[in-house]
């Protein structure tokens, strides 16, 4: 079990099943203090350089299932995972695009307390082997006084070393906000910065059009996809500013923007 001094620290890392250039337009979107770099084959890491959690009274996960709810709608074609950590628990949430995000959580010790049934959901919906994979995630829904929180992130972020997840080094799960920053920074991550709406359509737009979802972004798909984003963003929106809940907010921000902008874009660039 990892032994540690003084108070335990609070932090977050974003994976994203996509490549960084996927992945910069919609987390632009979140107007957030965002590192973005490179975590294997098809992954990317997000390192909040913030910490909302600390300044909005809003605990860390709640924060970044947020985040990972609103990258996750707006990408549609990756999941996203969030690693989380605070002074007594730690655990995990994956967003996949409109289906309901699974999670699970361990206390500080490394007790279990998610369900089962969760961890099996997330090897289906990140494709992993159902026999192979799934019996490596098994022990980590099972008691082990030698495994604390951190070794069970740990343990978690191995599994998915098999689908081409590789952290860069020192990006480890568990630490401080701030050496996870000055980590990523030395690793050469990239600052997302908020440049107006003007450029950050402008990139959306070169990233759908260059990617997979480029034939689908005018015609019926496109505007039943637009109208999907809206319904589900504009609630979610009312129901985060009435919580004061900064995660769901940017949330449903991001959905309602992308469901205006989808169908904007259909309407402009439609026969």
């Amino acid at each position: 079990m990892n032994a540690r001094s003084g108070p335990r620290p609070v932090g977050a890392l974003l994976l994203c099943r996509a490549e960084p250039p996927a992945v910069r337009p919609p987390a632009q979107l979140l107007r957030e203090q965002l590192l973005l770099g490179p975590a294997g084959t098809d992954w990317s890491v997000i390192v909040p350089e913030g910490k909302p959690w600390l300044h909005g009274g809003e605990p860390v996960d709640r924060v970044v299932t947020g985040w990972a709810t609103a990258l996750a709608v707006s990408a549609a074609t990756w999941p996203v995972l969030a690693l989380w950590w605070d002074a007594d628990r730690a655990g995990f949430t994956l967003a996949a695009g409109f289906r309901r995000t699974v999670g699970y959580t361990w206390l500080t010790d490394g007790t279990p307390v998610g369900e089962d049934e969760a961890m099996r959901t997330f090897a289906a919906r990140l494709a992993l082997d159902p026999v192979l994979d799934l019996q490596a995630l098994t022990p980590l829904t099972e008691p082990d006084p030698e495994a604390d929180a951190d070794t069970r992130l740990l343990g978690l972020v191995a599994v998915l070393a098999r689908v081409g997840l590789r952290l860069p080094t020192g990006l480890t799960p568990g630490e401080s906000a701030d050496r996870l920053r000055s980590v990523a920074l030395a690793q050469g991550a990239e600052q997302l910065e908020w440049s107006g709406w003007r450029d950050a359509v402008r990139a959306e737009l070169d990233a759908m059009e260059g990617g997979r979802l480029g034939p689908y972004l005018r015609g019926p798909r496109a505007r039943l996809f637009g109208a999907a984003q809206l319904g589900a963003g504009l609630p979610l929106l009312a129901w985060g500013v009435s919580r004061r809940s900064g995660g769901w907010t940017a949330a449903g921000a991001l959905l309602v923007a992308h469901g205006a902008f989808g169908l904007a874009y259909d309407r402009l660039r439609g026969p």
